[in-house]
């Protein structure tokens, strides 16, 4: 999340305060989003609530710019090792062995939480509240197997994503594997 001016962050921080939703987003802040700020006066709300914050050296757009392009490559990508091929996943794709392929977003939902503890077993009941739009249970049973069957195929290779029966799907990571 990018953010050009203090006023800005104070003004995203009130919002979340007042939905009771602030420690979420400084939580979410911690992990998975990044924090990108133009300056230090932009970045000083969120550091003040020990937030880190990507900040380019000179407080200029096209530093910022180029500060989340050094960023994202290194830190918004998941590398692991499944079925004995070298997954990156990104925002929107996945390399497969330096293959790079775009994903559909109930797929690539599918393969996000599956990579969150490689090689162990993820249910499907879980899965179904990863994907998007499904709403009645039957419908949902449906999605989840439909996504599998997209991820496996976009992958373009057998064995990455594996079925246990009755339980669920899993990487074929080993479980220590990240």
């Amino acid at each position: 999340m990018a953010f050009t001016s203090a006023p800005a962050v104070l003004a995203m921080l009130a919002a979340a305060r007042a939905e009771g939703l602030e420690e979420a987003l400084v939580t979410a802040f911690a992990g998975p989003v990044v924090a990108a700020c133009v300056g230090q006066v932009t970045a000083g709300p969120l550091l003040a609530r020990g937030v880190p914050v990507v900040c380019p050296e000179r407080p200029r757009l096209g530093a910022l710019a180029r500060a989340l392009a050094r960023h994202l490559p290194e830190h918004g990508v998941t590398r692991l090792v499944a079925a004995g091929c070298e997954l990156e996943i990104r925002g929107h794709a996945v390399a497969v062995d330096g293959d790079l392929r775009t994903l559909p977003p109930a797929p690539m939902a599918v393969l996000k939480r599956l990579a969150v503890r490689p090689g162990h077993v993820v249910a499907r009941s879980e899965l179904r509240t990863v994907l998007p739009g499904a709403t009645s249970r039957d419908s949902a049973e449906h999605a989840v197997e439909m996504a599998v069957t997209r991820l496996r195929r976009a992958l373009g290779r057998s064995g990455i994503v594996e079925t246990v029966i009755k339980r669920g799907y899993r990487l074929a990571c080993d479980r220590g594997a990240a």
